[in-house]
């Protein structure tokens, strides 16, 4: 296929609109079902550079989860937790830990599932029918992987009444080093980012304490290969193999480190007794009951525990999450890991990081407060390393 006509770009007065290979090649995709638009390509092609990657760099299966061009998280395929199997609404699975790439998906699509709602989803590895049954009773737009198992196939088939969008990407493409994009009709040119992110790049370490272990080193190049195809400004904090809070497209990065933060302590309080045991009625379905937690957690715009409105919910009336039992339950957690995509101009983002139990810190530095940053990371017992790299990406 040389080339593949859209319905429209961005918005739909952006006509006409399509996607080809500008040296007349083919394209390196097969559409096996649905017709993806404009942004659907720029979120397949932009996640299946992330997975690739991420799979290159920790030898594990990976997902993603891409909303608007930036991921809402990305993980490994390593096994949940019970807790984390039911926050994640996965705990029905039985064979999900024969799986590793459900897992990886299960993790991806379950950290952020407000901002997970109507995704697109990349794959490392062949979809399985286990990834695909959990893909099935999702809400998303559509999926890229390198291959589908027959079975998985016809599962995903059936999604959005067979008009759901399912990519196959060839794996062995490799784009041209040198890419371009047009803005006001002035295009602009520039070298692919190809730089390598892996252990090689945390060795730099700044602070008094050095003691980087494993499980930090691969959480922090899940934060940084998220952060290489997240909108910047961005910051990740990452956990357990997975990322738990990206902070996308803000002007200031503080602003980035709450939203991530923030994101990343809901997480966390997802997986709480007082939340996993909310006495959901019977057919609230799963976008419900993730707005429905998302308020309970964050006390959002209606009051779920208030008279009048918890009956629409649940079966009996749930006593409220506090502020203290919030923050006593988060002051527990520690071992999370936090990258940015360039340095911390001030130290409050490390104070925040330290109250969503960051631990383990990746960022280019070059900042003139460098030394602030890095006294406050003492202060809190903190290990931080130096990238030397930045990782916009626009």
């Amino acid at each position: 296929m040389k080339e593949f006509e859209l319905k429209y770009g961005c918005n739909p007065n952006q006509k006409p609109a399509k996607i080809f290979m500008a040296n007349g090649s083919d394209l390196p995709i097969e559409i096996l079902c649905g017709k993806p638009g404009y942004i659907n390509f720029l979120d397949a092609f932009n996640s299946w550079q992330l997975v690739k990657e991420l799979k290159e760099a920790t030898g594990l299966p990976c997902a993603t989860s891409f909303k608007h061009v930036s991921p809402t998280s990305a993980a490994v395929g390593i096994k949940l937790s019970e807790k984390l199997k039911k926050a994640c609404f996965v705990d029905d699975v039985p064979q999900l830990d024969d799986s590793p790439l459900a897992c990886a998906y299960a993790r991806a699509r379950g950290t952020d599932r407000m901002c997970s709602f109507g995704d697109w989803v990349a794959l490392s590895d062949v979809c399985d029918v286990t990834t695909a049954k959990l893909m099935k009773r999702e809400v998303s737009d559509g999926v890229i992987a390198p291959g589908y198992e027959p079975e998985a196939l016809e599962i995903l088939k059936t999604k959005r009444k067979g008009s759901y969008n399912i990519v196959k990407i060839d794996p062995d493409y490799v784009p041209d080093p040198i890419e371009h994009k047009q803005v006001f009709g002035v295009t602009f040119e520039q070298g692919r980012n190809n730089f390598k992110i892996d252990r090689s790049l945390l060795t730099n370490i700044v602070t008094e304490n050095k003691n980087l272990p494993e499980e930090a080193v691969r959480d922090l190049i899940i934060s940084l290969i998220t952060l290489k195809y997240t909108q910047s400004n961005s910051v990740c904090f990452a956990y357990d193999g997975q990322a738990i809070g990206v902070g996308a497209g803000q002007q200031s990065r503080i602003h980035c480190t709450r939203l991530a933060g923030s994101k990343a302590d809901t997480w966390f309080l997802r997986q709480c007794d007082k939340v996993l045991n909310l006495p959901f009625k019977d057919g609230i379905g799963r976008p419900d009951r993730d707005n429905v937690i998302d308020g309970y957690i964050n006390k959002n715009e209606e009051d779920v525990c208030a008279g009048g409105i918890w009956q629409k919910y649940f079966t009996t009336q749930p006593e409220p999450l506090t502020a203290e039992e919030a923050r006593a339950y988060l002051d527990t957690i520690t071992g999370v890991s936090l990258g940015s995509d360039a340095f911390f101009p001030f130290d409050d983002n490390i104070e925040r990081a330290h109250r969503s139990g960051v631990m383990y810190v990746a960022e280019p530095g070059g900042s003139i407060r460098d030394d602030v940053c890095i006294e406050r990371c003492n202060k809190y017992g903190m290990v931080m390393a130096f990238t030397g790299m930045r990782l916009f990406h626009h």
